[in-house]
């Protein structure tokens, strides 16, 4: 029971941060990424290393990010060790337009007991309707 309450837990943190986001605070991901955190998604030309130049990219959208819902679907945890991975497909309704998304984040527990993301990879569902 323990793991379903820290995979209900993974789930939870994922849409705190997705519910800033689209309100235009990057924020709530800024948070739960660790230091050396590694991002790849399909509009950066090479990976992301580090939370500093994340706070970077992130402070160049800041207020930019408008969705009016989301549709976080079939989220799935995995577990193991002091590891979890996290995938899922994401909806993001933008007045008329849905982008669809395939996310994956590894978190891991840190020395202080947080779980954070140490990877987060996006990338569009094609075909993009």
């Amino acid at each position: 029971m323990e793991n379903e309450k820290l995979k209900a837990s993974i789930i939870e943190m994922e849409k705190t941060a997705l519910e800033e986001w689209n309100k235009g605070n990057p924020s709530g991901y800024l948070d739960i990424y660790a230091s050396d955190i590694t991002y790849f998604d399909p509009i950066q030309e090479r990976r992301i290393n580090g939370l500093e130049k994340m706070k970077v990219l992130y402070e160049t959208i800041r207020g930019k990010v408008n969705v009016d819902k989301y549709e976080m679907i079939d989220p799935v945890v995995q577990l193991s060790g002091q590891t979890a991975v996290l995938s899922y497909h994401l909806f993001s309704h933008v007045g008329n337009d849905i982008w669809k998304w395939n996310c994956t984040e590894v978190f891991q527990l840190n020395a202080d007991d947080q779980w954070k993301i140490i990877h987060n990879h996006w990338s569009l569902i094609q075909p993009q309707k």
